[in-house]
C-alpha cells in the first residue's frame, strides 16, 4: 500500500476570522468538496459561527457564515449527504458544552444556499443530540447512525442517535458502559463509527486516560458492548476513522500517550483486520504546534481529510490509496520515527 499525499489550506489569505477549529469534510454529488468549521475570535466566544466553503476546479469558494443565534457560540459542524439532492449540516449552539443544543441546516444545491437553522430534537435538554463531532453514517439497512456524547456534570459519556425515517425523528441508545481505570471511570466522548458487515457497527472513542477505547454493536447500533481499551494512544483530542470500499480502515489522530498531551504529531494509520491491529501510515504534521480535530472520509481511491492548523487555518489533505494489496506496505522514515518516539 502506498499513500500519495497533497495538502492545501482552505483559506490561505484573508480568513474571515482569527481563529478556526473543528472541521468537517464531504465529497458532494456534483464533484465538488464541501468543508465547514467553526470560527470567530476564540473558541466559546459569542462571535463564533459556522463557516462553509466549496472546492470547485481546484479552488475554494469564499466562506459563507451560518448562524442560529448571533448571541451564542457555535461548535463542531458535521456534514452529511442525506440523499442525492440534500446535504445536511449539523452543529452545536450554546455557551456551555453541557447545555449544547443541536441545530441543522439543509442545502439542495450542493452548498450554494442553505435553509434556515432548526433544532434537531426540539426542547431536548440532554446536552446535544445527533453527531457531536464526527460524521453520521448510513447503515446497510438504511438507518442513519450519528455518533454522540455528552459532558453534563463533568461526566463524559458516549451514545448513538439513530433515525429510521430520513432524519425526521431520532432515538438514542443507552450510554456506552465504561470501565474503571486506576479507580476512576474512563471519560469518553466524540466517537467515530463504521459498519464492517450488515448490522455490525463499531466505534472508536476519545478518552481521558491516554488510550483510544472501542465498543461494538451487532444490531445496527441499537445496543453496544461495554467499552474496552485498544492499543492506540490518545491525547484526549479528537480522532476520526473512515472505511474504504475494500474494507480497510484509516484512522487519523494524534498518537500521543498523555491525557491532554500535545496535539502533534497528526498521523494516519491503516488496519486490514477491522481495527484489531494497525500498521503503516503517513504523517500529516510533525512540527511543534496544534494539529488536531481531524475529519476523514473515503472517496473512491482517495481519502479526504481536514484538520485544525494551529487554530488559525483549516488544512485540506487528499491521500490517494493504492488498492493493490499485493504491492506491499509503504512506511516512510518520518512515520517510523514518530511511532517509535511515542511508543517508548
Amino acid at each position: 500500500m502506498k499513500l500519495e499525499l497533497t495538502k492545501e489550506f482552505i483559506i490561505d489569505q484573508n480568513c474571515p476570522t482569527p481563529s478556526c477549529h473543528a472541521s468537517t469534510v464531504l465529497p458532494m454529488k456534483d464533484g465538488s468538496v464541501g468543508a465547514a468549521w467553526f470560527g470567530g475570535t476564540n473558541e466559546s466566544n459569542d462571535d463564533v459561527d459556522i463557516w462553509f466553503s466549496r472546492r470547485v476546479s481546484g479552488s475554494w469558494s469564499e466562506p459563507v457564515c451560518i448562524s442560529a443565534d448571533k448571541a451564542l457560540p457555535h461548535w463542531n459542524p458535521v456534514l452529511f449527504q442525506k440523499d442525492e439532492k440534500t446535504v445536511v449540516l449539523f452543529f452545536k449552539v450554546g455557551k456551555k458544552i453541557a447545555f449544547w443544543k443541536t441545530y441543522f441546516v439543509e442545502s439542495t444545491d450542493h452548498g450554494l444556499t442553505w435553509s434556515a437553522p432548526r433544532e434537531l430534537v426540539p426542547n431536548d435538554d440532554a446536552g446535544g443530540r445527533g453527531p457531536v463531532k464526527n460524521k453520521a453514517i448510513r447503515l446497510s439497512s438504511g438507518r442513519v447512525l450519528a455518533p454522540a456524547s455528552t459532558e453534563q456534570n463533568h461526566d463524559w459519556r458516549c451514545f448513538v442517535d439513530y433515525s429510521d425515517d430520513e432524519l425526521q425523528t431520532w432515538r438514542r441508545s443507552a450510554f456506552i458502559e465504561r470501565p474503571t481505570r486506576y479507580r476512576k471511570v474512563v471519560g469518553m466522548i466524540q466517537p467515530s463509527l463504521w459498519e464492517s458487515a450488515p448490522g455490525r457497527v463499531h466505534m472508536l472513542m476519545r478518552t481521558d486516560c491516554g488510550f483510544v477505547y472501542r465498543s461494538d454493536s451487532s444490531d445496527f447500533g441499537a445496543t453496544w458492548s461495554p467499552a474496552y481499551k485498544t492499543g492506540l494512544f490518545n491525547n484526549n483530542s479528537g480522532l476520526d476513522v473512515a472505511r474504504t470500499a475494500d474494507g480497510r480502515l484509516f484512522l487519523v489522530s494524534n498518537p500521543v500517550r498523555k491525557n491532554w498531551g500535545e496535539r502533534t504529531p497528526l498521523t494516519v494509520v491503516c488496519s486490514d483486520d477491522n481495527g484489531v491491529t494497525w500498521g503503516a501510515g503517513a504523517v500529516l504534521e510533525s512540527m511543534p504546534g496544534e494539529y488536531s480535530y481531524p475529519a476523514i472520509v473515503s472517496n473512491g481511491d482517495e481519502l479526504l481529510i481536514t484538520y485544525t492548523w494551529n487554530r488559525k487555518k483549516i488544512c485540506f489533505a487528499r491521500m490517494k490509496v493504492n488498492t493493490d494489496k499485493t504491492a506491499g506496505t509503504h512506511l516512510d522514515g518520518e512515520f517510523s520515527a514518530i511511532v517509535h518516539k511515542n511508543t517508548r
